[in-house]
Order: C-alpha cells, then sequence, then structure tokens
C-alpha cells in the first residue's frame, strides 16, 4: 500500500503590506499644525505656497477628509468632488482628490484610486509632508493593484525625492520582487526591513521564509520557520509554516513530532490539521524501519475520533475510509470494515464498500463481502477489475465456481486485471 499523501498546508504568499494603509493627510494649513516638526526635512522636492484662502472651503474640506477617512463614500463624494470641480484652490483639489482616492480603493477601485492619487500629485500644490505620503500610497495601490514593477519604481522614487527610508517601505519592494518571482531581490529587500527595526512585523518574516523556499533555498526556509515557531510557540501561522516545510522537504518525523507538540498546546483547529496528523501516522506506519505498525496506526484512528468528538472532523465518507485505511495498514481487518461500512451511506461512488468488501475476503467472511462487492461495482469503482476479481475470490470461499468463473470474465475486460484474469481462466481450464 502506497504512503498517505500529505498536502503542503502553505498557501501563496500573502500581501504583506502595512497592517493598513496610512492615514489621509489632513489639511494642515493652520497655524499650529504648521509647527510640527517636517516628516521630510531633506526632500529634494521644493515647498510650493499654499494658496487656500477659502475659511468655507478649508471647513468643507475637512469634513470631506473626514468622511473619506472613515470611508463614508457618499458623504466624501458629496463634499470633495465640489471642490474638485470648482475650487480655485489648487492646494483644496489635491487635498480633495487624496480623499477620494482613499474611498476609490477602499471600495476595490484600485485603478481609479491610482487616478486620482496622480492627478493629485500632478496638481503640484501639496505640502511636503503630505506630497510624500501620498507618494508613498500610490506605491502601496500599485501593489494591491498587482502592479508589482509600477510599485517598485514608486517606493523608489518616494525614497529618492524624499530622503527618506522606513523599514515598511522596503517591506512592499520585498513583496512586490517577490510577486515578480525575483527572489534574490525579494531577499535583500526584506532583511533590509528587518535590519532597520527592533519589532519587525512577523509577516515580513513569512514572506522571506517564501523567498527562500520558491527559490529552492528550502534548509533556509526551513530554519527561519523553525525560529519562528520556537519564538511564538503558540503562533498557529508560525506553527503551519513549519509544519507546511517539514512535510515538503520529507521530513515526516518532524513533522508528526511538531504536530503532536501542537496538539499538546491546541494548534490543531481544523479538519486538515486532525486529517494529516493521522496520514503523518499511517505514513510512519508503513516505513520499512516499522516492525509494528499497529500502535501508530491506533494513534491515527485516535486523532480522527477525538477530531469527530470536538465536531472539528466531519463524518464524511472520506474521513471514514481513511479511518479504515489505518486499520487496514495497521493489520485489524475486522475494525477496517466496520469504519469502511460507516462511510458507505456517505460516498458518492462505490469505493468504501469495495474496500470493505476486500477487508472482509481477508477475514473468511466471504458470505458479508460479496453483497458489498456487488454493491461496490453497481455504484462505480476506481478499479473494476479489481472488484471483480474480489467478488470472484468471496465466490469461491462460497462455493460458487460458477459465479467466480462470470466475475473473473468482468475482470478479464479490464486491462488492468486483464492478465490476471486470464491466468485464472486458464488454471481453471475455462475460455481458449
Amino acid at each position: 500500500m502506497k504512503h498517505a499523501s500529505l498536502k503542503m498546508l502553505a498557501g501563496a504568499a500573502l500581501a504583506l503590506m502595512l497592517a493598513s494603509t496610512p492615514a489621509l493627510a489632513s489639511d494642515n494649513s493652520s497655524g499650529d499644525q504648521q509647527k510640527a516638526a517636517p516628516q521630510y526635512p531633506n526632500a529634494t522636492r521644493k515647498e510650493p505656497k499654499l494658496d487656500l484662502t477659502d475659511k468655507k472651503e478649508q471647513e468643507a474640506l475637512n469634513k470631506g477628509l473626514d468622511a473619506a477617512q472613515a470611508n463614508n463614500k457618499d458623504q466624501a463624494t458629496q463634499l470633495l468632488q465640489p471642490l474638485i470641480d470648482n475650487s480655485k484652490s489648487k492646494y483644496v483639489q489635491a487635498m480633495a482628490l487624496q480623499g477620494l482616492a482613499r474611498v476609490h480603493a477602499m471600495n476595490n477601485d484600485l485603478p481609479g484610486g491610482i487616478d486620482l492619487l496622480k492627478r493629485s500629485l500632478d496638481n503640484g500644490v501639496l505640502p511636503n509632508d503630505a506630497y510624500f505620503q501620498l507618494e508613498y500610497e500610490l506605491g502601496t495601490f500599485y501593489l494591491l493593484n498587482q502592479q508589482y514593477q509600477p510599485a517598485i519604481d514608486q517606493v523608489e522614487k518616494w525614497r529618492s525625492e524624499g530622503k527618506k527610508e522606513t523599514p515598511e517601505s522596503y517591506a512592499m519592494e520585498g513583496e512586490a520582487y517577490y510577486r515578480l518571482q525575483k527572489y534574490p531581490e525579494a531577499i535583500t529587500a526584506i532583511k533590509k526591513a528587518q535590519s532597520m527595526t527592533d519589532k519587525p512585523d512577523p509577516r515580513w518574516n513569512q514572506l522571506l521564509m517564501l523567498a527562500y523556499n520558491d527559490s529552492g533555498q528550502k534548509d533556509k526556509a526551513a530554519e527561519i520557520a523553525k525560529q519562528a515557531a520556537a519564538a511564538s510557540p503558540t503562533d498557529s501561522t508560525s506553527f503551519h509554516n513549519a509544519l507546511s516545510l517539514d512535510i515538503q522537504m520529507q521530513k515526516y518525523d518532524d513533522a508528526l513530532k511538531l504536530m503532536e507538540d501542537g496538539r499538546s498546546k491546541g494548534l490543531l483547529t481544523t479538519e486538515s490539521d486532525y486529517v494529516t496528523l493521522a496520514k503523518l501516522y499511517m505514513n510512519k506506519a508503513q516505513d520499512q524501519s516499522t516492525q509494528d505498525p499497529g500502535p501508530l496506526t491506533d494513534k491515527a484512528v485516535e486523532v480522527l475520533q477525538e477530531g469527530m468528538t470536538k465536531g472539528v472532523v466531519k463524518s464524511s465518507a472520506d474521513n471514514y475510509t481513511l479511518m479504515g485505511d489505518a486499520h487496514m495498514i495497521g493489520g485489524d481487518a475486522n475494525a477496517a470494515a466496520d469504519a469502511y461500512q460507516k462511510a458507505i451511506p456517505l460516498a458518492s461512488d462505490g469505493e468504501p464498500a469495495y474496500k470493505a468488501g476486500v477487508a472482509l475476503v481477508t477475514q473468511n467472511e466471504f458470505s458479508k463481502a460479496k453483497p458489498l462487492l456487488q454493491q461496490a461495482i453497481s455504484k462505480g469503482v476506481k478499479h473494476k477489475g479489481k472488484a471483480y476479481m474480489a467478488l470472484a475470490q468471496a465466490n469461491i470461499g462460497l462455493k460458487d465456481k460458477a459465479a467466480a468463473a462470470e466475475a473473473v470474465l468482468e475482470a478479464e475486460k479490464d486491462p488492468e486485471t486483464k492478465a490476471q484474469a486470464q491466468k485464472w481462466l486458464k488454471q481453471a481450464n475455462i475460455g481458449g
């Protein structure tokens, strides 16, 4: 019997942006706000002179930006669009464009948001703090809109013109390079981001792990995953990252140890978790170095039953069949037949009935096996010839040679069992 299949649990890379997009650049035209220290003191851009003179427009702008920050699309549009269309102040127009850009982006219209942000930047009359924040935000919009090279170009422009570096900007660049499958560049950018802070975002570590893994440096990826899991022993993401790499690298003993440790810490919370652990036990039970598979397959069954008791693992045809497979690997055909029979009414095909029939044949329970095998063939099985050969064996056990011969003649029609069937028929002196 082949090893139980084990699927890698890690999905595609997460979008490792900032936890949320930056706050909207607010109207900083008041005297108190202008006293604040500039965020871009070394910028190459010359600070423009603001042209806001209308107090009513200033109030409308502030209300509109507040509505945009709250993602109140209708109110923000109602307040900001007239300012974009009619204000004589280029500053007011630029700030209003920024507010509407955020609303568009938050409502899944990233292309519209990008267009509005570019118009706001092209306007030219924004204070440096607002201008460079918009440049950075444009980079995040490009990344979220899957325009990865423009995102890289934009964040590099932001750093060059604003004369500012942040770990988040390098993380954004690393994400874009990863999406472009430029793994060495992604690794360099993420490591740069991590080096710039004593509290790096854990998601950057995940991206670094994925970049190493996808570039073929699986040992380095596994090392990062293990370190993250050790540093955060109750973190589900770190646990699953380390597990997926152990499985991918076929380090099944390590994966089994990790899962049992995770089980003791309550990290097994999904059906996939329990099924994976059961398959790991079954995989180890079939290892050539395992002399007695029984205790290991008992563990596999125990894990599935635990998951069912907790309501995490469904009482489905697949799971009862898996439980039956575990019993068969462990050599307990009667328990296997019981599990398979629980799967039969839940299955859309005859596979569980076929497996139950085979299990019963091995125990010489021919009268019980025959109707199950007939049912299996009727509902449809993957290996029809094998099902007919098993039915023939049941009929032989029942001393019904005619029925056995009839089943073997059917098995002869299947290329998979043709040679086996012909050998049987020759020995029985049936046919040509």
